[in-house]
């Protein structure tokens, strides 16, 4: 099966990678620009969450090393080694905390600059790149202003916007836009790539919006459909100023549940792994100094896992606040009798209820109040903070 296959719902994108891989096999084997100049040094992928931003990055990489002259075939070596990210000329950044740092980047940029070992192509995958720090930015910049010989970079960013990527650094890459794949697309993959009955892929499909990973979690995770009618419970919690403030908090604690779940048997498997390799347990001469003397490396690590819990968390809520912005739109789009299908269909006959309440101008108030605490925490605003002031403004309408 090609390693474009799970690119749901964007063939214009694939297309032009298909293209851009047919091109840089063109050069592998010889030729100036690959005969079309589709191939470049460096891409960014830009897209809302769910629709592929990091699975068009890593298919065209798996596509570059693909043995069957770049057609990403999905089954040689070559394009197995790179999904499965264990490809030696192809290094995937994923960042567990808020940022990417600028060590990170420069020991990444300076293993780039290497040729490729299987004589293809040298590919940096780096997820998130709107979390780069602004030196990490620059050293990145440096290398995509001078890019080594057979050297790709593929970053994954919201958008073009300068607030999730330098100007400097977009003027000097390839843009692929990804559009929010349709429900029907998701729902397909789901019943094809992963066995689920189709009733509920397409139930899954259409409450995750498009997110074709959230689509897979609520159709096989009984825990993440209570997280979800948890939240979608919310608006009719909010009685008095005390239940927003109660609303908050459980919110606050469902996101710290599921970090906490989602990260609490690694965290404690990286530290026993590190205090052995620190020589933990020992009994020869110089165990215990080896063991005082670790304690900075300790610290680093327990730091790193504070940073990738506030993170983690911080993701979950914001999929809390997606699905709450979402029955508020589906208010709207009813009191309006606007010709589009609801978000949440298992909760379609609230959403009437709410409409015959409230007026349209309250209801977009609501919705704005759910966007605005999206764009607070985004700007480091506290999440119980942001989360109370929007509580009381959904209560107030």
């Amino acid at each position: 099966m090609s390693v474009f296959a799970d690119l749901v719902g964007q063939d214009e994108a694939v297309e032009t990678l298909r293209r851009a891989a047919a091109a840089a096999a063109r050069i592998v084997a010889g030729a100036a620009d690959g005969g079309n100049g589709a191939m470049t040094h460096a891409w960014i992928f830009t897209g809302p969450p769910g629709s592929g931003r990091s699975v068009a990055a890593r298919a065209l990489a798996a596509a570059l090393q693909c043995e069957r002259d770049g057609v990403g075939c999905g089954e040689c070596h070559g394009c197995h080694t790179v999904l499965g990210a264990t490809h030696a000329d192809v290094r995937f950044v994923v960042p567990e905390g808020l940022s990417i740092g600028v060590n990170e980047m420069r020991a990444l940029v300076l293993r780039a600059g290497s040729a490729p070992s299987g004589g293809k192509w040298q590919a940096v995958v780096i997820e998130d790149a709107d979390r780069l720090t602004e030196a990490a930015g620059n050293a990145l910049l440096k290398a995509i202003e001078e890019p080594p010989p057979r050297t790709v970079f593929l970053l994954c960013t919201p958008s073009t916007h300068p607030d999730d990527i330098s100007v400097t650094i977009r003027s000097r890459c390839r843009v692929v836009p990804l559009r929010q794949p349709p429900a029907e697309a998701v729902a397909e993959v789901l019943v094809r790539r992963d066995g689920i009955a189709p009733d509920l892929a397409a139930w899954a499909a259409a409450a995750a919006q498009g997110h074709v990973g959230r689509a897979k979690r609520l159709a096989n995770d009984p825990e993440a459909r209570g997280r979800r009618e948890a939240v979608l419970a919310v608006p009719r919690r909010l009685s008095s100023v005390g239940a927003c403030f109660d609303a908050a908090s459980a919110l606050i604690e469902a996101a710290e549940a599921e970090a906490a779940t989602a990260f609490s048997d690694n965290d404690s498997t990286e530290r026993a792994a590190l205090e052995q390799a620190l020589g933990a347990g020992g009994t020869g001469r110089g165990a215990a100094g080896a063991m005082r003397g670790a304690a900075g490396q300790l610290k680093e690590l327990e730091k790193k896992q504070k940073s990738r819990s506030t993170r983690s968390q911080r993701d979950a809520l914001d999929r809390a606040l997606v699905d709450l912005a979402a029955f508020y739109r589906d208010v709207l789009v009813t009191g309006l009798k606007a010709p589009v299908a609801v978000v949440h269909r298992d909760t379609a006959e609230q959403a009437a209820a709410a409409a015959g309440k409230w007026t349209p101008e309250s209801t977009l108030r609501r919705l704005e109040a759910v966007l605005a605490c999206r764009e607070a925490i985004e700007q480091n605003v506290k999440p119980k903070i942001a989360v109370e002031a929007m509580m009381l403004n959904l209560w107030r309408g």
